[in-house]
């Protein structure tokens, strides 16, 4: 692995092709925030899709690309004399060390007359635990985030409009989980779940698609619920069944193909064996 050195020197030559390219490249050059969003977007996604296979030389190649987009915004902001990379480093590490008292300051924890800290407002450090553990610190951590200046004013308004349905709604619990709103035994939540399940039933039975519609999104919503109890991701789980119910199609129609059938000849009966063929090979 590189030294701390050598890695600040690699950042700083990035910085150097970035400005060049800015200066030089027609493309780069008229690129505007507006511009550049749908490619970051996709760049996310990209990495993601990495992640999710565990391919290590991938994810490295898919984290430069969303650095150089994030060095590329900061770019622009100095250009318009509005911000720059070190206040983008500088502001989020001063952040991290604000919402970690724990670490940074450990004698604003439990204190009567904290002081004032070099970050946002003071977090009255009497009313956080001492975080000896993850939930601690993620539940001191929503707290302290109200308070800071431009922070945040209300629990659930850190949670960005656009993001996905799914990871949107395990956000959501899991904010309301860090300020004590949630089930006080996980096991409970499956009462929850059954209920919403027989609501969307009965509506689907009376044929009321607004209605049916509504409470579809109401179970789930409750099963994702029962996930974050449980520390599963529904996010990566659901990915995971995605990429499953793909590797299988794709058995079905590999064999299509060698057999010269099209899937739309093949029974249902036919294509189920060879789900479960593919199934089985699989363990």
């Amino acid at each position: 692995m590189h030294t701390r050195e050598e890695q600040l020197k690699a950042f700083g030559r990035l910085l150097d092709v970035l400005d060049q390219l800015r200066a030089k490249c027609p493309w780069d050059k008229k690129q505007t925030n507006e511009s550049l969003r749908p490619n970051t977007i996709e760049e996310v996604y990209e990495l993601c899709d990495a992640l999710m296979r565990d391919d290590r030389k991938n994810i490295c190649k898919e984290l430069g690309d969303v650095l150089m987009h994030v060095m590329f915004y900061a770019k622009i902001g100095s250009e318009t004399g509005d911000f720059d990379m070190a206040d983008v480093c500088n502001q989020q590490a001063d952040k991290l060390i604000f919402r970690h008292p724990h670490i940074y300051h450990p004698s604003q924890v439990g204190a009567e007359n904290p002081r004032p800290l070099p970050y946002g407002e003071d977090t009255e450090g009497r009313e956080f635990a001492d975080a000896k553990t993850s939930e601690q610190v993620l539940q001191n951590w929503e707290q302290i985030k109200l308070r800071e200046k431009d922070g945040n004013r209300t629990v659930l308004s850190g949670v960005p409009t656009s993001l996905p349905s799914l990871i949107k709604a395990y956000r959501i619990q899991d904010k309301a989980r860090n300020v004590g709103f949630d089930w006080q035994k996980k096991e409970d939540v499956w009462a929850k779940v059954h209920e919403e399940l027989a609501e969307l039933e009965a509506e689907l039975a009376r044929d009321d698609r607004e209605r049916s519609t509504s409470e579809l999104g109401d179970f789930l919503f409750s099963v994702i619920n029962a996930a974050r109890l449980y520390k599963l991701n529904p996010e990566n789980a659901l990915e995971r069944t995605n990429q499953k119910f793909i590797r299988r199609f794709g058995y079905i129609e590999a064999h299509s193909i060698r057999a010269g059938r099209p899937l739309t000849e093949m029974s249902l009966d036919e294509m189920d064996a060879l789900w479960n063929e593919a199934k089985k090979n699989e363990k």
